[in-house]
């Protein structure tokens, strides 16, 4: 089977800079990620991860290009983690992060599942809009406002010893 993604640059312009692509389910997120920097007109010789996304985009678990862990945690790499083990219709939806320094970030999106057509050459690059800008767009990295917090509207009475408790008694 064939996948066909959709992958958009994450910019805050109003001009929609994105790349469609076909690929075999069989293939690597190398394969994937290869064929990403390819398509943008990247050299590929940055870092770079895969992060599983849900419907709302927000990241979740890393698939890096390299292993740069300190060997406690296991990292999964892209080059041993194949397309149809771990996108799916379920899970349609990943976010890509080429350069760190950079911050170049795409969204990638599985749009569908198709037969392989016979004479195509895959990976196949099939549609390309707009142009990739010279420097990465600039990150706004805002927190949670906090603004209704109050620390001390906890329902504790700090008198109350004994009803305490461990981690709350602990100092």
């Amino acid at each position: 089977m064939i996948y066909r993604f959709r992958i958009v640059l994450d910019n805050d312009t109003d001009k929609d800079v994105f790349r469609d692509i076909e690929i075999r389910e069989t293939d690597t997120m190398e394969d994937l990620h290869n064929t990403i920097t390819q398509s943008f007109g990247f050299d590929g010789t940055e870092m770079a991860s895969f992060y599983l996304s849900d419907d709302e985009w927000n990241q979740g678990e890393e698939i890096s290009l390299f292993d740069m862990s300190d060997g406690l945690n296991p990292v999964k790499l892209m080059s041993r983690s194949v397309l149809k083990d771990t996108v799916h219709e379920g899970l349609n939806k990943l976010i890509y992060v080429y350069d760190f320094l950079s911050m170049w970030t795409f969204y990638v999106e599985l749009a569908e599942i198709v037969e392989e057509t016979e004479g195509t050459d895959y990976p196949n690059l099939m549609f390309v809009h707009g142009q990739i800008p010279d420097e990465a767009p600039e990150k706004n990295f805002e927190a949670e406002s906090f603004d209704d917090y109050n620390e001390f509207e906890d329902d504790l009475d700090v008198d109350d010893y004994d009803n305490l408790d461990f981690d709350e008694n602990w100092n």
